[in-house]
C-alpha cells in the first residue's frame, strides 16, 4: 500500500477542528443587533406608561428604562448576546409594572365597589326602618 494516498486521521481531525473554530468565531462576530427584542422593549414601556405605571409602579418601569438603555449602549458597543439579555429583562420589567399598576387600580376599584355596597345596605335599612 501507498501511504501517500491513504488519508491520516490525525490532519482530517485538525482540519475539522480548525473548521469549527472559524465557524464559531464567525457566528459570535455576525450576531446580529436584537432589533425584535430591542422593539418588544420599548413597546412594553409605551404600554407601561400609558396605563399610568409612573404613578404606581415607579420602580419597576425605571427599572425597564434603565435595562433598556444599557440595551442600546450594548449594541454600540457590539455586544450582541448582552444587548439581547438587557433587552428581554427591561420588557419582563415593563410587564412587571404594568399589572402592577392593573393590581393597584383593580384594588381601588374593588374598595370603592365595597364602600358603595356598604352605603347601598345602610340605605336600604333605613328606608325599611329595619335596624342593623
Amino acid at each position: 500500500m501507498n501511504s501517500k494516498s491513504e488519508p491520516r486521521a490525525g490532519s482530517s481531525l485538525c482540519v475539522a477542528f480548525g473548521l469549527t473554530g472559524a465557524l464559531a468565531l464567525c457566528a459570535c462576530a455576525t450576531t446580529p443587533a436584537p432589533t425584535a427584542t430591542l422593539q418588544e422593549a420599548r413597546q412594553a414601556i409605551a404600554a407601561a406608561e400609558q396605563a399610568e405605571a409612573g404613578r404606581y409602579a415607579s420602580v419597576e418601569l425605571s427599572d425597564a428604562r434603565a435595562r433598556l438603555a444599557s440595551a442600546d449602549a450594548a449594541v454600540s458597543e457590539k455586544n450582541m448576546i448582552a444587548a439581547q439579555r438587557l433587552a428581554e429583562e427591561s420588557t419582563v420589567d415593563a410587564q412587571l409594572a404594568s399589572a402592577k399598576t392593573a393590581d393597584v387600580k383593580a384594588y381601588a376599584v374593588n374598595n370603592e365597589m365595597k364602600h358603595s355596597t356598604g352605603t347601598l345596605i345602610e340605605e336600604m335599612q333605613r328606608s325599611s326602618g329595619a335596624t342593623p
